[in-house]
């Protein structure tokens, strides 16, 4: 794929699900509107010491009024940074701060003890911490660096969801948001490691769902931003927001998005459109990730004359 002759917008516009597209915060995803209010929940977001997870998902949280917000990353002095900047944007919002590695399942355990001491309860996970560390061909792969990405995205999201569901119970409605790519649903060369790990993430959040009826378990793409991590090739597509990857995240911790679970969706679609096709996505399984076609003896038997 020649990425130099592609227009700007080309991963929006080859992903496009609605009519209309978004590359910014608008009205219907504005984490201060009453409608998207996080107000009395406990929010944990992984990933938060740079990128996405620091200046989109925390900041869109601290403006919904969450009770409180637990961030999680490996760089201690970037995660308490981060806290800081979430207490000046919201005073009101109780922060804790938490460096550990999320492939670690005693720093994980420990993680949501702590919380179940400061809070009692959890209600939105946002699993974002990722990797991409390979931008080669399969042939060419190390495979040390292939696996790498699959510890992070595919154990390191295991781990955090198995101890916030144990925590959350049975009954309580809540939460889960894996941040995915439209790697995984698609072919987009030298992304082997990323895309297959992202793929398998994905369904996982469907077997959540599926085990799990009080659970909103949703797999989002954040779109194309332009971060530190942003690969050479992709920096002229990198025009979405992080303002727009933290409205969507608020949009779908809040009941409006409950249709939602089990799917996955791109951040540049419109919410508004996404809720008039309800019925459509629902009835017809959109927006989930399976093989297609027509399978079973029965399909043989009915055709004989």
């Amino acid at each position: 794929m020649d990425f130099a002759a592609l227009p700007d917008d080309f991963f929006v516009t080859v992903s496009q699900f609605t009519r209309t597209t978004y590359r910014d915060e608008y009205s219907d995803v504005d984490p201060t509107s009453k409608a998207l209010s996080q107000e009395g929940k406990v929010v944990v977001i992984t990933g938060t010491s740079q990128g996405i997870g620091r200046q989109g998902f925390a900041p869109a949280f601290a403006k919904a009024n969450s009770k409180a917000i637990v961030l999680v990353a490996r760089n201690k002095s970037e995660v308490e940074a981060a806290g800081e900047e979430i207490k000046n944007i919201n005073p009101e919002v109780k922060v804790l701060t938490e460096a550990l590695d999320v492939r670690n399942q005693d720093s994980v355990q420990a993680l949501f003890a702590k919380i179940k001491s400061e809070y009692g309860t959890v209600d939105v996970l946002v699993n974002n911490a990722g990797s991409g560390k390979s931008a080669l061909p399969i042939k060419d792969v190390n495979p040390e660096d292939f696996w790498y990405d699959f510890v992070i995205n595919v154990k390191g999201t295991l781990l955090m969801t198995q101890s916030f569901l144990r925590l959350v119970g049975n009954n309580k409605p809540a939460t889960i948001i894996n941040v995915s790519s439209a790697g995984g649903i698609s072919i987009i060369p030298h992304t082997s490691s990323y895309s297959l790990s992202k793929l398998v993430q994905i369904q996982m959040q469907r077997f959540v769902a599926v085990e799990n009826p009080n659970i909103t378990a949703i797999s989002l793409h954040p779109g194309t931003i332009l971060t530190g991590i942003t690969k050479p090739q992709f920096v002229k597509f990198s025009k979405d927001t992080f303002a727009l990857a933290g409205g969507v995240a608020v949009w779908l911790s809040t009941e409006q998005a409950k249709f939602m679970n089990g799917r996955y969706m791109g951040v540049n679609w419109s919410v508004a459109e996404l809720m008039e096709r309800k019925d459509e996505i629902v009835s017809k399984g959109l927006l989930v990730e399976e093989l297609q076609g027509t399978f079973g003896k029965a399909q043989f038997e009915d055709s004989r004359v």
